[in-house]
């Protein structure tokens, strides 16, 4: 029978404390791509993947229309307005830079097209309805965060390349990172391309990418979030994410290297130098070098007092490195392309910084969402306002300071109905649920697409395998417990190994399970039910061997899905689908030995509710094939693919009349028909 649709369903086979209570609405995010490029298989593989096999998974567990999973092309930014820049001067691109972002929004929605990757919206922060409510939920944001008294009108230096008269954007200036411990030679104006941030002035041998030349800094005025007053908040939030199970130990583990008091590091060889000027350092404690380090570590009580230090550092040409720290989040910038920020206290002419505003972006996304179907104004916050809902972002840890530090603060600073609409009701912003990946390397290095070795495109790795043996593969690389290499044969092998059979593709792995013994469990059931049931599913109880194993199965996936372990639920399901398919090859043969013609009714019976839950559990990871098996076996796909039944039978998916008939109609399977299918590639010649 099924459950009640008032609330999530539990499964009786769980114990009491282990059963998992799900929100009865959810909002899946999977970040932003930049709208300056096609988009990398990490994109694919770190983010999109895995959070559309999760929004999958709610829409079967809760109910599609409880579920909105959400993305949208990054419109603005410098890396963009850079990339436009270069290829125009190049001669390779002739159109405007709204041309230029909607030619690679584009590009970007085929490729997720043909990942299978099931987005409510996918449109972008400057593009359709997304980037209509963009712009007034940006301005209503900025609005509330100045008269809550969080922002700060502030002077601060910008490069400006003297040669080409003009101030460089963020991607326009390249040098090294300031940042202690960090190794990047990547590092721009003010972030490198590790996740750190710091002041401008603080980038070691900045160079202007227009010209080559070495820029000058020059006072501008924008508005900056006091992010450092926030502390307390994230501290306390830290704590609660680590007695968290669900949390993944990245995320506080990230979130706390920012929280510490600020620190600068200098060399022990200016030790004598820093002597000489300490006195006129503002107030501050000195750490003597731990053993083996080469610097020591002077700390100051608070941002303002580090930011004076540093002048004073600078100033005696003392060579020093500044450690994470909260620092005043920029919200606004001085470059054309952005969103527009609203006039406030007379500062006008200032566009968004692409970070804050694109931390926001999930907010309008799932608006334009549900306007787009036609649901009441204001219903966006049965999504982000409710009790009984939740966010989960995926991410990538490159992020982490962004989505970990900068937007928890961020809606903490809002009131409750500051982000109002006309004839919306005054609730509270929930804080969000963070599932951050780590890095997916190309191999044994970070992918780079400036390597020696290319890294494929999303769409390239098509050419060598499906879909689903990709997304089965991905979801198994276990991103969630660390960098996981990414080995595809046919980008990576040798000559040699290429032309040699024997030398396995790791990339297969998983794609084996689906394309052999998935497929077996299935043609098996159908092939018996031709030959000798007339064509009919027959009906029945299925035996407590079969139910049991099946419960066990989709409590501890349920489990599973709650921490977001997607790797274990591959497991999970490799250990269940063997099993289903050594269930069926040793009860037919049972009762082929013993001419049993019950056994053999009741082996089928069985491995078709075995197969009906494999399918159902798979659905989320390799929905095509999935939804093929249903078809053929001719049920509703809204009932079939539900947990809102009992599961521990396949009969109450069938009417009245099949079930007084003992059988179920399927539609005939062609001979040597596959599910789940391999790529021309692979097929032997």
């Amino acid at each position: 029978m099924a459950a009640s649709l008032d609330n999530a369903p539990t499964l009786s086979a769980a114990p009491e404390d282990e059963r998992v209570v799900w929100p009865k609405r959810v909002v899946v995010t999977a970040g932003m791509p930049y709208g300056n490029k096609p988009l990398h298989f990490g994109h694919i593989a770190g983010v999109f993947v895995p959070a559309d096999a999760f929004a999958r998974f709610l829409r079967d567990r809760i109910g599609a229309e409880n579920v909105r999973f959400i993305s949208g092309t990054d419109c603005y930014g410098s890396p963009i307005d850079e990339g436009y820049r270069k290829l125009v001067e190049a001669g390779e691109f002739e159109g405007t830079i709204e041309e230029y972002v909607l030619k690679n929004h584009d590009a970007q929605k085929r490729t997720l097209d043909a990942y299978d990757i099931s987005l409510s919206i996918y449109e972008g922060s400057g593009i359709g309805r997304c980037g209509d409510v963009h712009q007034l939920v940006t301005e209503k944001f900025i609005e509330k965060l100045h008269e809550n008294g969080h922002l700060q009108r502030r002077a601060t230096l910008q490069f400006y390349d003297t040669e080409a008269d003009m101030f460089l954007n963020g991607r326009q200036v390249v040098g090294r990172c300031p940042v202690q411990g960090c190794k990047s030679e990547h590092a721009y104006a003010d972030e490198c391309d590790l996740g750190h941030s710091y002041a401008p002035e603080d980038l070691i041998a900045p160079k202007s990418s227009v010209t080559g030349t070495v820029p000058e800094m020059r006072p501008v005025e924008n508005w900056y979030f006091d992010l450092p007053a926030f502390a307390g908040f994230l501290r306390e939030r830290v704590a609660e994410q680590e007695a968290d199970p669900d949390v993944r130990a990245i995320v506080p583990q990230t979130v706390k290297e920012f929280l510490g008091a600020p620190v600068v590091y200098i060399k022990n060889d200016e030790r004598e130098a820093y002597e000489a000027i300490a006195a006129d350092l503002p107030p501050h404690e000195l750490r003597e070098p731990e053993k083996g380090k080469q610097s020591f570590e002077i700390e100051f009580a608070d941002i303002d007092a580090r930011d004076a230090a540093r002048s004073v550092l600078g100033g005696a040409g003392i060579r020093f490195r500044t450690g994470k720290a909260l620092v005043p989040f920029r919200i606004t910038g001085n470059i054309e392309w952005g969103v527009k920020a609203p006039v406030i206290d007379g500062l006008e002419g200032l566009t968004v910084w692409c970070w804050p505003e694109s931390l926001w972006a999930p907010l309008s996304f799932t608006m334009a969402a549900n306007d787009k179907m036609g649901l009441p104004r204001g219903s966006w916050r049965d999504w982000w306002c409710s009790p009984d809902a939740e966010v989960y972002q995926f991410i990538g840890q490159d992020n982490l300071y962004f989505y970990g530090v900068a937007q928890p603060a961020l809606i903490e600073a809002l009131r409750p109905g500051d982000i109002l609409l006309p004839g919306e009701t005054d609730t509270p912003l929930r804080q969000t649920r963070l599932v951050a990946n780590h890095h997916i390397l190309f191999g044994n290095k970070k992918a780079s697409s400036s390597g020696t070795v290319k890294p494929p495109t999303a769409d390239e790795l098509l050419n060598h395998y499906t879909v689903e043996q990709l997304r089965a593969h991905f979801l198994a690389l276990g991103l969630s417990q660390k960098s996981v290499g990414f080995k595809p044969k046919p980008f990576l092998a040798t000559p040699e190994e290429l032309a040699d059979t024997r030398v396995a593709d790791p990339v297969l792995k998983e794609g084996t399970l689906l394309t052999n013994v998935f497929n077996r469990l299935a043609r098996s059931c159908f092939y018996e039910a031709q030959k000798n049931f007339e064509g009919y599913l027959p009906l029945g109880k299925p035996t407590a061997a079969a139910v049991d194993r099946a419960n066990e199965t989709l409590a501890a996936y349920d489990r599973l899905m709650k921490k977001v372990e997607l790797h274990s639920v591959m497991s999970l399901m490799d250990d269940f689908i063997r099993f289903a398919n050594k269930h069926w090859t040793e009860g037919i043969r049972e009762a082929e030995l013993a001419e049993d013609d019950a056994l053999r009714r009741q082996v089928l019976v069985d491995s078709f509710y075995l197969l009906r839950v494999a399918t159902l559990l798979m659905h989320p990871i390799v929905p095509a094939g999935c939804e093929r098996i249903c078809d053929y076996l001719s049920f509703e796909f809204d009932d079939f693919f539900s947990w809102n039944y009992d599961l521990e039978d396949v009969d109450e998916l069938c009417s009245a009349g099949e079930i007084d008939e003992g059988r179920h109609r399927i539609r005939e399977l062609p001979p040597r028909f596959d599910f789940f299918e391999k790529h021309p590639s692979q097929l032997q010649k």
